[in-house]
């Protein structure tokens, strides 16, 4: 009995000091495991990564062939038009002047948006609507007329290098009212030229107060501005605007056909036409981001791999309550034939793009 007992006692010792070299190897191959997966993962995310650079620069190419086939209002995405000018090649230029007539049809029951209209510039005809002609509320499409205003009354080119300093009151303002936001901090010092790409890429509110500021001294003043553009452009009956971000106010209204014509004027100007171009922007390095700030149009980063025909080259998102989701865009067809798609009140911002889609394939591309 002892003799056993002796032998069950080295037994149980020898496992016992087994037992630590045994959790040793089960941690070095759980450490080898997270290895491995940790090599697999990064080359996953490089090869996504370069497929996604390979997608963007065939993107641009496709932009930039799809804007030299439609002439003189088209400008490759990635280019500012005013970079070394000094003056804006654009000259005056006539309102859209349209409406629907015995040839225009309805959009198709697929689409959700309570609001809609598709305008073809190269026929100057509306070719198709639902409820075009009324009130509705523009939300954030209302900054398309903000980088308009602000484009034609810029001193000349070379105020796009000019700076602006954010100011603590803007910050305030937008921190209120629920605003997107570029991410400017008060104090920064910004080229004005980051203020449109900021009021129109991430829908910043900051950008679009900042603007206003720089060339009318207030909000207040460069709205007034902007109504008087409005009457200039022949829409004022039947819209107005109370501030120059999109907030929802009784009095901030607008239809889907003054929309569009709002959108005809900015893709007319080269400042605020290269703004709702762009796709992807770096603002400029200052202190507060040395890095500059990347800031992206979901709306044109979207919609690109859900059409198989034609290009939309610009466009312009907003969302209030009141507004739902609506968007405004310009889009060339595969023939180079350009056209103005405008939608309000879609159930969702996905559903906001793929009415757009549904509405050029069907009518227009």
């Amino acid at each position: 009995m002892y003799g056993y007992g002796n032998e069950q006692y080295r037994l149980s010792d020898s496992y016992r000091r087994k037992r630590p070299k045994k959790l040793i190897w089960i941690l070095a191959g759980a450490a080898v495991l997270l290895i491995v997966a940790g090599l697999i993962f990064t080359l996953v995310h490089v090869i996504r990564e370069r497929k996604a650079a390979d997608d963007e620069e065939t993107k641009e190419i496709a932009v930039s062939e799809a804007a030299a086939a439609a002439g003189p209002v088209m400008v490759p995405v990635d280019t500012p038009v005013w970079q070394g000018e000094e003056e804006s090649s654009i000259e005056e230029y006539e309102p859209l002047k349209v409406e629907p007539d015995d040839r225009t049809v309805g959009v198709s029951d697929e689409v959700v948006s309570e609001y809609a209209v598709l305008i073809s510039l190269s026929e100057n005809r509306v070719v198709a609507a639902r409820n075009c002609r009324q009130k509705m509320y523009p939300a954030s499409m209302t900054k398309v007329l903000t980088v308009l205003v602000a484009a034609e009354n810029l001193r000349d080119m070379s105020a796009l290098d000019d700076i602006f300093e954010m100011t603590q009151a803007i910050e305030g303002f937008s921190y209120e009212n629920g605003c997107s936001n570029v991410g400017f901090m008060p104090g920064e010092k910004i080229p004005v030229k980051d203020l449109f790409y900021g009021t129109i890429l991430p829908s910043g509110a900051d950008a679009a107060m900042g603007l206003a500021e720089y060339i009318a001294g207030s909000q207040e003043a460069f709205v007034d501005m902007m109504n008087e553009k409005a009457a200039e452009l022949g829409i004022s009956e039947t819209s107005h605007f109370t501030n120059c971000v999109g907030l929802y106010d009784d009095e901030h209204y607008t239809t889907a056909m003054d929309m569009a014509v709002i959108m005809d004027a900015a893709m007319k100007n080269d400042v605020s036409r290269e703004a709702l171009t762009r796709h992807i922007y770096t603002t400029t390095a200052t202190a507060e981001h040395p890095d500059g700030i990347t800031v992206s149009n979901w709306f044109l980063r979207r919609i690109e791999d859900k059409q198989e025909t034609g290009q939309v080259l610009g466009a312009k998102t907003g969302f209030v309550n009141q507004s739902k989701n609506c968007a405004v865009s310009y889009g060339v067809s595969d023939e180079g034939k350009p056209f103005i798609c405008v939608t309000g009140s879609s159930s969702s911002s996905w559903r906001c793009i793929y009415d757009h889609v549904d509405i050029y394939t069907n009518l227009a591309f």
